[in-house]
């Protein structure tokens, strides 16, 4: 006769445990990528080193003239980013763009170049634009804040983001005197002034967030910092961290990005944002420096295996 084996009274708990990881989503995690030798190169690059979600420049960064992407390219992005399951597609929109900005003529083509920017974006069929708000010198924050809600009204206008997975994303910035975007306030105020005629959403800068001032590094500062997220711009607007690592101290201003764990941040920052169930639905994207072949995949596997670890006990 068989008998039948009663389970241990720690097996419930713990079945339900495995249960509860095998349900938990991947962490999508990746990097900021080149697309040398066509747009869709950038999907094959994410694949190669790890990574399933990517960041790209759709044209050059530094030019006001935009580049063409053809349509078969942009199929190719598509077909890509299916096989390999590369989700989502962030684009970075040109640092020449200022949509608060005072002179007429740098806001026009501020306006123009963002219209490119998400012309582009929707043709590779990417969930997300990146956008640094700009300058407001010369003018009052909040007259700053009304122009550049105005030029991404005006940028959009027309075209069929509605039909697509599509959001703006407002970057916070590393505290400048003059930046849009500065503090969590203005990132929230921007995002709400946007809400009634644009697909917004927020990107926070890990390393914009440290120099500006906020403290990601210790446990309790953490957390201080995520109530504050959570107030004045709400979690769920949240749809891209920026994994950086400083080079320069907390406080200080200058947007000098680190490889992880080897800045003023520290890893157990970039544990616990990983971790954080609050952030569970975004994705980690590093902008860190390529000072070496193979330092894309190295910060990305850095932060791979950050995730499912407990921050150390103090």
């Amino acid at each position: 006769m068989t008998v039948k084996k009663e389970p241990a009274k720690n097996e419930p708990a713990k079945n339900e445990e495995l249960k509860s990881e095998a349900a938990a989503p991947r962490p999508r995690i990746g990097v900021h990528l080149s697309t040398a030798g066509g747009v869709f190169r950038a999907a094959e690059r994410a694949h190669e080193i790890g990574a399933n979600t990517f960041q790209i420049f759709s044209s050059s960064p530094r030019m006001w003239r935009p580049g063409k992407i053809s349509e078969d390219h942009c199929a190719r992005m598509r077909e890509l980013r299916t096989r390999f399951d590369v989700s989502p597609l962030v684009i970075h929109a040109s640092y020449l763009i200022n949509v608060a900005a005072q002179s007429e003529d740098v806001w026009k083509n501020s306006v123009a170049a963002l219209r490119g920017e998400i012309e582009r974006a929707l043709a590779l069929g990417a969930e997300y634009l990146v956008l640094h708000p700009g300058s407001w010198r010369g003018m009052t924050r909040e007259a700053g804040l009304l122009r550049a809600a105005e030029a991404i009204e005006r940028a959009l206008d027309g075209l069929a983001w509605q039909e697509c997975d599509f959001r703006v994303l407002i970057e916070n910035t590393a505290g400048a005197e003059f930046s849009l975007g500065s503090n969590f306030d203005q990132v929230g105020e921007l995002v709400e002034h946007l809400r009634r005629f644009a697909p917004v959403g927020a990107c926070l800068d890990s390393c914009h967030c440290h120099v500006a001032g906020y403290d990601i590094v210790t446990s309790g500062g953490f957390e201080e910092t995520v109530q504050q997220i959570e107030k004045l711009i709400g979690l769920d607007t949240v749809q891209v961290w920026h994994m950086n690592d400083a080079k320069a101290p907390r406080g200080s201003k200058l947007d000098r990005h680190e490889h992880i764990g080897e800045g003023t941040i520290g890893v157990a920052a970039f544990r616990r944002i990983l971790n954080d169930a609050r952030f569970r639905h975004c994705a980690f994207i590093a902008e860190t420096p390529v000072d070496e072949p193979g330092d894309d995949a190295r910060n990305v596997n850095v932060l791979k295996s950050l995730v499912g670890r407990a921050a150390p006990a103090k």
